[in-house]
């Protein structure tokens, strides 16, 4: 069963020239630092030059099954959303993980409980030392 991250920005102005700039740095910054070549990370739709109504940003990344890799890359896509939206003022964020809407916290961004709990990602981690996935 896969996991997505879902997220989206709607307003009735459209991008400037500035926030274009800046969605197209945090982009290119999050994509050179995402700590996995062989997995989906922050991916954005492209909408055309007019975009889709008041619709300015649209994109979905697809969690890795490896519960070792999920809590890295959950927090990685979450911070390279909170700093897009920091990116473009004034728009209408919807970012949620399949049903569960992610929730917005003006200091914090988007975050999960846990999500930055090491702890948590080293239980995660041992699931995939289990025996018999060794003997393979």
């Amino acid at each position: 069963m896969s996991v997505s991250i879902y997220y989206s920005a709607r307003r009735a102005a459209p991008l400037t020239e500035a926030e274009s700039a800046a969605v197209e740095r945090v982009v290119t910054t999050r994509a050179k630092s995402f700590p996995y070549d062989d997995e989906e990370s922050l991916y954005l739709y492209d909408l055309g030059d007019q975009g889709r109504g008041d619709e300015l940003l649209d994109g979905s990344t697809k969690l890795p099954t490896d519960p070792d890799r999920w809590l890295p890359v959950t927090a990685h896509v979450l911070d390279s959303v909170t700093e897009l939206r920091r990116a473009v003022e004034g728009a209408e964020w919807h970012v949620h993980m399949d049903d569960l809407d992610v929730p917005w916290d003006e200091t914090e961004g988007y975050a999960l409980p846990g999500m930055r709990d090491e702890a948590l990602a080293a239980e995660l981690g041992s699931l995939c030392d289990t025996p018999g996935e060794q003997d393979g």
